[in-house]
């Protein structure tokens, strides 16, 4: 991090000189396009201030008082009433098929855009491919509304090497998996992410998630984890919290965890606990972070939110075979039963994918004239499986992490649930104009500002003269999701202007259409030991 701040310092400073040369002689310093009459929220969490922000090329060069300074714009934007802020990063998305899409629509990122999201981050949950540089060439090539940026993932790494088996690696596999983790840093991952909630990374023991999270620690990488639990099933949520930070000491990086959360009926209440243990870890001077949405339901799959880990061992043919299996009835029920219960029933299951989304499981049972765990059953073996969306969490848990300042903002955005389209509008209308928990400064800094500083992205993330030129312009009192449970792809609303490497992509409050969305690579350095 202290290397990060250097950077960014010596680039504020080497785009101060720029602004500032156009002052020499008395001449007036020139800017493509001149943000007017705003609020500016800078992303430092300093208090909101009344200043000017010049833009030229893909560069802030000024943000002050654009009169007394004389500065000459080609173009003006009239911000009065609204406030400027840096573009936000959202840390955890699921946008990697978007991304990569054939259709210029869904890489256009509209989804973000409209959040006021200027940078998202792919190969979260442990989805990563070990080729980053491919991922992100072909991001780029194509096309891209916001800038993109990856990790490198375990359980695409382990599914390279092991495959879908509930096995230990052995030796000459775990060397292969530590140079595909090495490969991914080198080609410009932000770090090692993991889902160990996931077959088949659940069946993976600690030792050999430190073993390789050792190979991001020394290229310069984070842990970035989905826990193994997040309520009571597998070992529990505060265990899974412990065994994070072991990975993060043992292996010497930095831990961020995603989508923080008390999960289950069972666990409400209980934030408090896992915030204690996390907060005594950052006393001890360790490096830990979280992300968080705003949202009561969390999103999965219906295979992955019931069927226990061991029944999907060896793969999709395997679990099919298995859930059509007489002899294997009772004990798959039973643990499809307690898991069931953990998620508060079939009615807190909303199917969001498929020919029953819309429906909560209950529904689809009853359609059926079978129980729920039998549709349950039906949906993944014969139907190929559907997202849902389960109503598990506490409104006063996900205030009580929204509140700390270690937690960002994020959306898990994933097809069929409105957190891919209204997040952090929603956090906005929650935690600081409806029922304020977070000033605006805080929000746009745990929006922008702090994700910028935990990942290492040195030019972005704040409204400093130097730095990359990705901007919202929003209306405080109506930035608000549109998006619902229903309605889960309604675009947000309050966001007028963005900026990305300043070209506009959004106008007057409406998709620009333009791709000016880059790859983000993490520089490696000659000390990484690279191919």
């Amino acid at each position: 991090m202290k290397e990060a701040r250097k950077r960014r310092r010596a680039a504020v400073a080497a785009g101060t000189a720029l602004a500032l040369a156009g002052c020499a002689f008395g001449r007036a310093p020139a800017v493509d396009l001149l943000i007017t009459g705003g609020t500016v929220i800078d992303g430092s969490g300093a208090p909101a201030r009344r200043a000017d922000v010049g833009v030229r090329g893909d560069r802030i060069v000024f943000v002050g008082d654009a009169g007394g300074a004389r500065v000459k714009a080609a173009r003006t934007l009239d911000a009065s009433g609204l406030i400027v802020a840096p573009g936000f990063i959202d840390p955890h998305t699921h946008s990697g098929s978007d991304l990569l899409a054939e259709e210029p629509e869904r890489r256009g990122a509209a989804n973000h855009l409209m959040q006021g999201v200027t940078t998202v981050f792919i190969g979260n949950d442990g989805d990563g491919s070990p080729a980053v540089a491919e991922t992100l060439a072909r991001a780029e090539a194509g096309g891209i509304g916001v800038n993109v940026a990856s990790f490198v993932g375990f359980g695409a790494v382990r599914r390279d090497v092991v495959g879908e088996a509930d096995r230990a690696p052995t030796s000459d596999e775990l060397a292969r998996m530590k140079r595909l983790v090495a490969g991914g840093m080198c080609e410009g991952a932000l770090g090692f992410s993991a889902g160990l909630y996931y077959a088949p990374q659940s069946y993976a023991k600690t030792d050999e998630v430190v073993a390789l999270a050792r190979e991001a620690a020394a290229r310069g990488g984070l842990y970035e984890t989905h826990l193994r639990s997040e309520g009571t099933d597998n070992v529990g949520l505060i265990a899974a919290v412990e065994e994070a930070l072991t990975v993060g000491r043992e292996a010497g990086l930095p831990v961020h965890f995603a989508h923080i959360k008390a999960q289950g009926h069972e666990m409400h209440g209980r934030s408090g606990e896992v915030i204690a243990r996390i907060e005594a870890e950052r006393a001890a001077g360790r490096r830990v972070s979280a992300d968080q949405y705003p949202w009561s339901a969390s999103g999965t799959r219906v295979s992955n939110a019931l069927v226990p880990r061991w029944a999907m061992d060896g793969g999709e043919a395997a679990l099919k075979a298995r859930l059509g299996d007489p002899a294997l009835r009772e004990r798959l029920r039973a643990d499809m039963a307690a898991n069931l219960h953990r998620r508060g029933g079939a009615g807190s299951l909303l199917i969001t994918s498929g020919p029953h989304a819309g429906e909560r499981l209950e529904a689809v049972a009853d359609g059926w004239n079978v129980d729920p765990l039998e549709a349950a059953i039906r949906i993944v073996r014969d139907e190929g499986d559907a997202r849902v969306a389960s109503f598990n969490m506490s409104e006063a848990d996900i205030r009580n992490f929204a509140v700390r300042d270690w937690v960002v903002s994020s959306s898990d955005a994933t097809a069929g649930h409105p957190r891919k389209y209204g997040s952090f509008p929603l956090r906005w209308r929650k935690f600081v104009r409806d029922d304020p928990a977070l000033t605006p400064e805080q929000f746009v800094r745990r929006s922008s500002g702090l994700t910028a500083d935990i990942f290492g992205l040195t030019e972005r993330g704040y409204l400093k003269p130097g730095l990359i030129a990705d901007v919202v312009v929003f209306d405080r009192e109506r930035l608000a999701e549109l998006a619902d449970y229903q309605n889960p792809t309604r675009l947000s609303e309050g966001v007028v202007h963005v900026l990305v490497n300043g070209r506009a992509a959004v106008e007057d409050g409406r998709p620009a259409g333009v791709a000016a969305g880059r790859a983000l690579r993490k520089p490696a350095r000659p000390d990484w030991n690279c191919p």
